[in-house]
């Protein structure tokens, strides 16, 4: 930032602006500063539990939010209060979030700007910093599909620059000529880490140029040169959309949160920036310009200050959380109707690989707003070939190939979501999901949970073994994800039930994880019905009846136990899953009650596995029903190794016949 001498106002407040917006953009920023001067009161008082401190940053905040239209999207950071107020949210529903109240937006499930709201469009953060920019793109993306000529504004800090997210974003941005602003707010310091330990480039803003970005660096406390340069870029931006990447020169006076303090900080630098204050210095050209005089700052203190204990008198007043455990678990998911489509009478006999792609073809057909992403999913179709044609029957907006950035694809996909747009991302393979792993369990698993957003994503898994991928390219990795509330984990054995529970996900306003077992892709035929019919998710299928014993599995487990059945002639329940979360409990219990013994079996290696969860489920609620311990059958605790000799030895196929045969014994 340059060191201009803070008396020399006239020069450092270059002016094209008319009185009515000059005055508005300092009344914009006071208000923030005063409510900020009241929290940390609050917070000594231990009214309030936690606070980060904008002050000497409102420049940013409120020169942006001025710049945007009140239909644009803004995803601000902790430290962006002015970002709330100028959108003109009720002081006292802010104050009512920051208490943990009923009545805040979260319903005191979350804190502080950990929330959103779509009446006002503001997408807050999550402490992950990071995907809030891919977030951005998607939202960017919905807006450009829809020709609506609006940007999307996303802030971070100089200390998120250096997550894999912001790169992935800013790539995937450029790379898709999306309408982003990204906003850098170079705080000086990430907690306490200085600029000189975190990035090794004079400026931020030159990281611009590997993505082929415009970029621009401004006075961050300066609130003329905030506003007017950004509403020229984005004018330009909503014209022609593309990216800009903006660093904002600026500082944090105040600890990280209130109780880090700023001890590390030199006191010769907190008084630079003292007197660089974007407030008081703003104020003082004011004055100095005869365009407010000092009984217009006190009449306006008064005001502010009484509107602030107003909305406090009423968030003070509102109730803590009531709540109870059922209520808390039917708020991890959005509400959802399955409203059963009935199959055709008229069938095909195909693969699981060409039902997928049935399944897929119909619900682009059946929803206009259905973007599907992936690597090499257009011209090439696939690495499976199922989007092949894709590409030429909904064309380029809707069927994406992406850079090998799964991170940013699934938050992406969440930004369609709360554009109001559907999204299916194709995983190359489920074991890549590792590198988009933070969005999916932080981000779309708790949205509707946090603040009422859906997260309409279906994300494609290609898994499993007994093709001799290795390691990397064989794991059934559906444990990762069974044990995070809100996400929903649908996991099909047959074509037919591939297409409708890809079609009833596709419906579905949840997060789906919808596992395809690659080794089941080419080698199961079966009669599936034409058209477009869905299977409710959450109910399993009794495949063979028995009363002998049950076994309960899915994906490949299902065929390994039929074939066996089939070659013993053995009177045996076998229940096909279908859906792991949600669970059909009834039917586990009801065939367990009938048989009294029961095998769970799964592909995956057995530590930790879906089916020891099942198993420990059924010993509670079936303990008396049953004539011996509940078994379970899963691959060896090892990765999956590629050699067919080895493969074959950590899978448990040649396990199934003994195992069965001793739990018939029992």
């Amino acid at each position: 930032m340059t060191d201009t001498n803070p008396t020399d106002l006239k020069n450092l407040f270059q002016n094209t602006l008319d009185n009515e917006v000059l005055i508005g953009l300092y009344k914009k920023m006071l208000l923030p500063r005063l409510i900020e001067d009241k929290m940390l009161i609050l917070l000594r008082q231990g009214r309030i539990s936690k606070w980060f401190s904008g002050i000497g940053q409102e420049a940013i905040s409120i020169g942006v939010t001025a710049a945007m239209q009140r239909e644009e999207y803004i995803m601000p950071m902790h430290r962006n209060l002015g970002v709330f107020t100028a959108r003109e949210i009720p002081l006292w529903k802010l104050f009512a979030q920051w208490q943990g109240k009923a009545d805040g937006f979260t319903k005191g499930r979350d804190r502080s700007f950990h929330f959103g709201t779509q009446e006002y469009k503001i997408i807050g953060m999550i402490s992950h910093l990071g995907p809030q920019l891919g977030v951005a793109d998607g939202i960017a993306l919905a807006q450009k599909l829809k020709n609506t000529s609006r940007a999307t504004a996303v802030f971070t800090g100089e200390g998120g620059t250096s997550e894999g997210d912001f790169h992935e974003a800013l790539n995937v941005a450029s790379v898709w000529s999306l309408p982003v602003l990204f906003c850098i707010e170079n705080n000086g310091y990430g907690l306490s880490t200085p600029t000189s330990e975190q990035y090794n480039c004079e400026n931020l803003a030159d990281r611009a140029l590997g993505y082929g970005m415009e970029s621009h660096i401004i006075d961050g406390n300066n609130i003329i040169e905030v506003y007017t340069k950004i509403s020229m870029i984005l004018n330009d931006m909503r014209e022609n959309p593309h990216p800009v990447l903006i660093e904002f020169k600026t500082f944090r006076r105040r600890g990280h949160e209130e109780a880090s303090g700023t001890k590390y900080v030199p006191e010769d630098l907190l008084d630079y920036w003292e007197q660089r204050d974007p407030l008081s210095r703003f104020e003082q050209f004011l004055l100095e310009e005869n365009l407010i005089s000092s009984s217009d700052i006190e009449n306006w203190n008064k005001q502010f200050k009484q509107e602030i204990n107003d909305g406090l008198d009423i968030a003070f007043a509102k109730a803590l959380p009531q709540s109870t455990p059922e209520q808390e678990l039917e708020d991890v998911f959005a509400p959802h109707t399955h409203h059963r489509v009935e199959p055709q009478s008229s069938t095909q006999k195909i693969r699981v690989v060409d039902a997928i792609k049935d399944g897929l073809e119909e619900a682009m057909d059946s929803f206009d707003d259905l973007i599907i992403m992936g690597q090499d999913i257009a011209e090439y179709g696939g690495v499976f070939k199922i989007t092949d044609g894709f590409l030429e029957k909904y064309g380029r907006g809707r069927v994406r190939n992406t850079p090998i950035c799964e991170s940013a694809i699934v938050e992406a996909a969440m930004g369609l979501s709360i554009a109001g747009m559907k999204a299916v991302v194709e995983m190359q393979f489920a074991d890549f999901v590792s590198s988009g792993f933070n969005p999916i369990v932080n981000y779309l698993a708790k949205s509707y949970y946090r603040w009422n957003q859906k997260a309409d994503v279906v994300i494609r898994m290609p898994c499993g073994a007994g093709v001799g991928a290795g390691p990397f390219h064989s794991q059934s990795n559906e444990s990762w994800f069974y044990t995070v509330p809100g996400l929903k984990i649908v996991y099909p054995s047959s074509p037919a039930d591939a297409k409708g529970l890809l079609i009833a996900s596709i419906e579905d306003p949840n997060p789906v994880l919808f596992f395809e077992h690659k080794a089941l892709y080419r080698s199961v035929y079966d009669h599936v019905p034409d058209g477009y019919y869905n299977i409710e998710l959450g109910k399993s299928l009794l495949i063979m009846e028995g009363t002998m014993a049950s076994i309960i599995t899915f994906g490949a487990g299902v065929h390994w136990a039929k074939k066996l059945l089939e070659q013993e002639n053995l009177d045996v329940d076998l229940i096909d899953l279908r859906s792991l979360v949600p669970l059909d409990k009834e039917s586990i219990i009801k065939s367990v009650k009938k048989t009294g013994k029961v095998l769970l079996l799964t592909e995956d290696n057995l530590t930790g596995s879906v089916i020891s969860d099942i198993a420990a489920f059924i010993s509670e609620e079936c303990f008396e029903y049953l004539d011996a311990p509940v078994m379970r059958l899963g691959s060896i605790d090892t990765p999956i190794p590629f050699e067919k000799g080895l493969e074959d030895n950590y899978l448990p196929i040649k396990k199934l016949k003994e195992l069965l045969k001793n739990l018939l014994k029992y």
